[in-house]
């Protein structure tokens, strides 16, 4: 790896002023959060979202000034999301949609309805002039794919496929139809025909549409699953990925078991098709379930690019488009995430944690990566943590979001030769976000008792008393991995935020990157008996609670616990467990029952049963806090939205029951119609101001 002539260092030194007064949950919380970038085909033009204190808007910038501007003006904090941000090839409108659950694990594209409003918003479809000018809805439907022609969107809509034009200037149609669930539309590169994903429940097929006249052409039908079609740039040949169909006997449930997959070119008028590689068939060869999973991109210089864990770390890999060994394009114990293509294909821009530092494992800095060959190349370094990359339409400017400890997210811009860097919109952080008044977060790395080094981040500010109380802090997903600085998740930006003000309160507060998450390799991710198989995860929990009460500067009998969904369910845990090391915990969504999810598949009406479904059953049960109610004595704050569509509403209603008959000392907070990652802003000031209230009163004398 090399580093680039003209380094972006983000210097920390003038913001690195100790905290000398006191600031307001509000004042944290005001910050403004990015996200949804996109740039457009040609041109220099740029587009993201924008939210600010729950008033979600889209906003544009346009090279070489980049001088931000807003296009959109939704005001209310109302929890309507934006996602699916993009922009026409000819830079002339931004399209976008408005509304639903897109973090969520079911009803991704059922309205929300988080401010209780008698008339739900439902999701749509919109397109604005870049230039500037009124939104025009287009139609109901989600995931739209602008036309490489900048006339059509392709969209999904009631399990199909349906276009609109881009101007709204005819109603949309229903492209075709045809069994299963439509999904994942992609243009040619002429922008004549489509191709796109047919799920039938154990298999699913790629079409393709070439015009009302003519039958969809299915690409090497088999009984496997296919998935991702890829347009070669000539738009002669599609690739794809494949892994097995579902059936065949049951196989043991606690056994671990890996899955598999391979690409595939086919010919985009014939349909005949060929394997060009397969994975291994260890655990690791298994499609990531990182950002962006395969990521397959053909590329230029007839390769084909996607990524594997196949040498432990999330890395990126190209092939020859006629088959062929694949090529390491990013070796290093590091991994690449948010992943994009530059408009001439012919290098990929990722976010990874590496750097030149020994702290760049927990951050986040942005490498590019040519298609052919082992070169990468660090476009930014330093204390900052950057992701999101993307190569505007021209190919001379990388964007991306940056973000310092003290400084939150905002767009950034650069040369894509390299050289300096400058933000853009930062006149949107309010005038009264407390920047010099944060703290930037120590890296700690404590050894859990099986011998692995977990990393953490240690919040803690300068003075007050001789023996602080403290805090442990689990992040959710599992797979995620909270950062030194901003995240560039909104619920983990948060999560950062909530950590600072507790900080700012007294508290020592130790953030975990425990087992299950990313960012340390494969055999981290997926570790041995962990979750609803052993919950071994939770060993790395009580190892930081342990590691607090050792710190000379804090009680040791005044520990907390809190964290949100996987975080909720390890709080849950550990109150469980371990009252005589946690003295109280905010359990914010959590799981509580393993068993209550698993048994409904494992226990469903078949001849054939896996052997080993009792004793998955058993292990579920006894990996879920609700296993141990009769050791569980601290006292808990329970937090839940009831339209969560992550963790179902009933894991803590069921919770409640034990524990009021166990007599634990419990207080709740329901939160009607909003969702599991809380969509209005007014709603998270809630969450985190009973959350350090509730630690005020339990945590200090």
């Amino acid at each position: 790896m090399r580093p680039i002539a003209c380094l972006l260092v983000f210097a920390v030194a003038a913001l690195a002023v100790q905290p000398s007064a006191p600031f307001t949950l509000h004042q944290v919380k005001s910050y403004p959060f990015p996200n949804e970038l996109a740039a457009s085909a040609s041109g220099a033009r740029i587009a993201w979202a924008f939210n600010e204190q729950g008033r979600r808007n889209i906003w544009v910038a346009e090279g070489p000034d980049f001088t931000p501007r807003r296009l959109t003006s939704y005001m209310n904090d109302d929890g309507q999301e934006l996602s699916s941000v993009s922009i026409s090839n000819d830079g002339r409108f931004v399209v976008y949609v408005r509304g639903g659950e897109h973090g969520s694990n079911w009803e991704v594209t059922t309205p929300v309805n988080p401010s209780s409003s008698t008339t739900p918003t439902p999701v749509q479809i919109w397109s604005v002039p870049f230039q500037g000018g009124e939104p025009k809805l287009l139609a109901a439907g989600d995931s739209p794919v602008i036309s490489p022609k900048s006339d059509l969107i392709a969209y999904e809509h009631e399990r199909a496929i349906w276009t609109v034009p881009i101007d709204g200037a005819r109603p949309a149609r229903r492209l075709f139809t045809a069994r299963g669930n439509m999904g994942s539309p992609e243009w040619s590169p002429d922008g004549a025909r489509l191709a796109f994903v047919a799920g039938r429940g154990d298999h699913s097929f790629i079409g393709v549409w070439s015009g009302d006249s003519n039958p969809i052409l299915w690409l090497a039908p088999s009984t496997s699953q296919d998935a991702s079609p890829r347009w070669s740039p000539d738009g002669a040949r599609i690739a794809f990925t494949r892994r097995a169909g579902a059936g065949g006997a049951p196989r043991p449930i606690l056994e671990p078991r890996p899955i598999p997959w391979s690409i595939w070119t086919a010919d985009a008028s014939t349909g005949a098709g060929q394997q060009v590689w397969k994975s291994g068939t260890t655990l690791r060869d298994s499609p990531p379930s990182t950002h962006g999973g395969t990521n397959l991109h053909w590329a230029a210089k007839g390769r084909i690019v996607f990524l594997s864990y196949a040498d432990g770390w999330p890395h990126l890999y190209s092939i020859p488009e006629t088959g062929g060994p694949a090529l390491l394009l990013t070796p290093g114990r590091f991994m690449c995430e948010m992943i994009s293509i530059s408009p001439d294909r012919t290098y990929l821009l990722a976010s990874a944690n590496t750097g030149a530092g020994p702290d760049d494992i927990d951050r986040r800095h942005i490498l590019k990566i040519p298609v052919d060959r082992a070169d990468t190349l660090l476009l930014t370094l330093g204390n900052g943590n950057e992701w999101s990359p993307r190569v505007t339409g021209d190919g001379n400017t990388v964007v991306f979001f940056s973000a310092l400890a003290q400084r939150p997210p905002l767009p950034m811009v650069m040369p894509a030769s390299g050289g300096p860097a400058r933000l853009i919109a930062e006149h949107v952080i309010p005038a009264d976000f407390p920047t010099k008044q944060l703290v930037a977060p120590r890296k700690v790395v404590i050894r859990s008792p099986d011998g692995l080094d977990i990393h953490c981040q240690l919040f803690e500010t300068p003075g007050g008393a001789a023996k602080k109380p403290a805090i442990v802090y689990i992040h959710g997903g599992p797979p995620r991995q909270m950062l030194l600085g901003w995240h560039y998740s909104d619920y983990y930006a948060n999560a950062y935020a909530s950590n600072q003000y507790l900080a700012s309160r007294g508290f020592v507060v130790l953030s975990v990157n425990y087992r299950l998450g990313i960012g340390y390799g494969f055999d981290f991710h997926r570790p041995a008996n962990a979750g609803a198989q052993g919950a071994s995860e939770y060993t790395d929990i009580l190892a930081a609670g342990r590691y607090l009460q050792s710190l000379p500067n804090v009680d040791p009998k005044r520990i907390g616990v809190y964290g949100g969904s996987y975080g909720g369910y390890l709080t849950a845990l550990a109150l469980a467990r371990n009252s005589d090391v946690f003295a109280a915990g905010v359990d914010i969504h959590g799981v509580h029952d393993f068993t209550a999810e698993r048994a409904r598949t494992l226990l469903a009406p078949a001849y054939e049963k896996a052997p080993d479904v009792q004793k998955a059953l058993d292990i579920a049960w006894n990996s879920s806090p609700v296993s141990a109610i009769s050791t569980w004595k601290s006292p808990v704050l329970l937090i839940h939205a009831d339209d969560d569509r992550n963790v179902r509403f009933s894991q803590t209603v069921d919770l409640v029951q034990r524990l009021s008959k166990a007599g634990v000392p419990f207080e709740e907070i329901v939160i009607p119609d909003d969702t599991h990652h809380f969509l209005r802003h007014a709603n998270w000031l809630r969450v985190n101001a009973a959350t350090a209230e509730f630690f005020e009163r339990k945590l200090k004398p």
